[in-house]
């Protein structure tokens, strides 16, 4: 399975259908779906910062909520978008990943908050795959 994101239609807010061959993938994809709805970054934008993120949560429906959640806090705390990631999920329920920013970007949708709205991350052969919605 390749990986990947794309939005997808939902009624009032912002959803996001994201797959890959990994879990962590699927973490990484997600926030690279987020933050290419969230803002237009140039293709040669410079990697102004690196953040490192590390957390824990029961399940890894409520780890990708938190995950995205912290990134949008980031990125407005530092007045940045996440333009590369690298995630490690070393157990279940925890996360260690670097976060990195760039400053030269023109914001698209500003979100609230990733939510638990009908959130279920799938498994079968070919990888994993969800949908995830955004209060915007």
């Amino acid at each position: 399975m390749d990986s990947g994101y794309r939005e997808v239609p939902h009624t009032a807010d912002v959803a996001l259908e994201v797959w890959a061959p990994d879990l962590a993938g699927l973490f990484a994809q997600a926030a690279r779906g987020l933050f290419s709805l969230a803002a237009n970054v140039p293709s040669q934008a410079p990697i102004s910062a690196s953040r490192e993120v590390q957390l824990s949560a029961p399940d890894w429906e409520a780890l990708l909520v938190d995950w995205l959640n912290e990134l949008l806090s980031l990125a407005d705390e530092h007045a940045e978008v996440y333009v590369d990631f690298e995630v490690a999920l070393p157990a279940l329920g925890e996360l260690v990943a670097h976060a990195r920013a760039t400053t030269a970007y023109t914001p698209k949708i500003a979100f609230k908050a990733a939510t638990y709205h009908n959130l279920a991350i799938r498994h079968d052969e070919r990888g994993y795959r969800t949908v995830v919605v955004f209060d915007v």
